[in-house]
């Protein structure tokens, strides 16, 4: 196995998935990353047994094929330490070796052949979306996942599928959040009664691995795992075993309800201020709408009191409720600071709904108030 590369290219597929070997294993082998180099690709492939990643590396001149172990952490140091543009890699009996125009580095590994086998993307069964819309997918749900939780299946996004779209879900069972959008649905793909719930781990990968927005990103769930396959790679995924709540009950239908818009940038910003005196105690920003007018309010008996304000589009009578301030702030942080939300409220006891026009739903609990 022999070939050159550029290093800033290598080292970027290698840091990705560096990510999935694990630091510590009962199985050196997983300490390693796998190279394999068709006359086509260089591919990385590294796994911990629960998830795994095959990632080729671009702009490669293959001189001859070959598989190879690469050590995680050294074979990563030498990519970030290295100063040289491009990099010659080749397999030699005791492990590999990289020369660069002013360095040379020898590796000692095992045997290639002894790594675990990945699984590859074989499903004519699956749906399409952009790499764009699974990003959003991703960063719109995950913050809302809760790791340990024991009671539901809550330390993953639940993925559904339908004809022609896909929605995810995370909830902590204080908060939920939805992003749905549209899918290319490729023969007979579809959750049906099937649990889809992927690993917070797992989804973290997949929003880094995924880097390219414009690319179509293929997914097949199936009945314990799941793939995802763009044209540079592929990401293997088991499933978080258990049940996941009826969220579509979560979601409030309410006919009296108040809807109010509000602006994501001025919003945030009067939250920061009005979060300056909360603590882990005391977290409940209060918010009062009336009089065309928002005031958040916030108190702690050993600290001080804030009071924010800032116009509005609502002349009703007054509503009052108080949330935890950390939950509406992570709500706001995945939003564009021009984007527009919908507040809608019914009562003081009653869950908050807030929502975008791009197929985004966030409910959050509400917060005793002292009468």
């Amino acid at each position: 196995m022999k070939f050159t590369c550029e290093r800033d290219k290598i080292l970027s597929a290698f840091q990705t998935a560096a990510t999935v070997a694990p630091s510590r294993s009962p199985k050196a082998i997983l300490q390693n990353v796998k190279l394999v180099v068709t006359e086509q690709a260089a591919t990385l492939l590294a796994t911990d047994m629960e998830v795994g990643i095959r990632i080729e590396v671009p702009g490669i001149q293959v001189e001859s094929t070959g598989e190879a172990l690469l050590p995680v952490t050294r074979f990563g140091s030498m990519l970030r330490e290295s100063t040289d543009a491009r990099l010659l890699v080749e397999a030699i009996p005791q492990g590999t070796l990289v020369r660069g125009d002013r360095s040379e580095f020898k590796f000692q590994a095992g045997n290639p052949a002894e790594f675990p086998q990945i699984a590859t993307f074989s499903d004519e069964h699956h749906h399409e979306v952009t790499g764009r819309l699974l990003k959003e997918l991703i960063r719109r749900t995950l913050f809302a996942t809760d790791t340990e939780s024991s009671r539901y299946a809550l330390g993953g996004v639940l993925l559904e599928f339908e004809p022609d779209k896909v929605i995810a879900v995370g909830t902590d069972g204080r908060r939920l959040a939805k992003m749905e959008g549209p899918a290319q649905r490729v023969g007979d793909h579809e959750t049906r009664d099937t649990t889809t719930i992927v690993p917070a781990r797992s989804m973290q990968l997949i929003e880094r691995a995924f880097s390219d927005l414009e690319s179509p990103v293929q997914i097949a769930a199936r009945t314990n795992d799941i793939l995802l396959r763009n044209p540079r790679t592929t990401v293997y995924s088991r499933l978080v075993e258990g049940r996941f709540p009826k969220w579509r009950d979560v979601f409030p239908a309410r006919r009296d309800a108040v809807q109010i818009s509000l602006a994501v940038g001025p919003l945030y910003a009067a939250l920061r201020q009005a979060a300056v005196v909360s603590s882990d105690e005391s977290r409940g920003i209060d918010f009062s709408f009336g009089d065309g007018t928002l005031v958040l309010t916030g108190a702690t008996a050993e600290v001080g009191q804030t009071r924010v304000e800032f116009p509005i589009v609502y002349d009703g009578p007054t509503l009052r409720l108080s949330l935890d301030h950390r939950y509406v702030a992570d709500f706001l942080k995945v939003l564009d600071p021009e984007k527009m939300i919908v507040f809608d409220l019914e009562s003081p006891d009653s869950a908050a709904l807030l929502t975008t026009d791009d197929g985004y739903g966030y409910v959050v609990m509400p917060l005793a108030r002292d009468r």
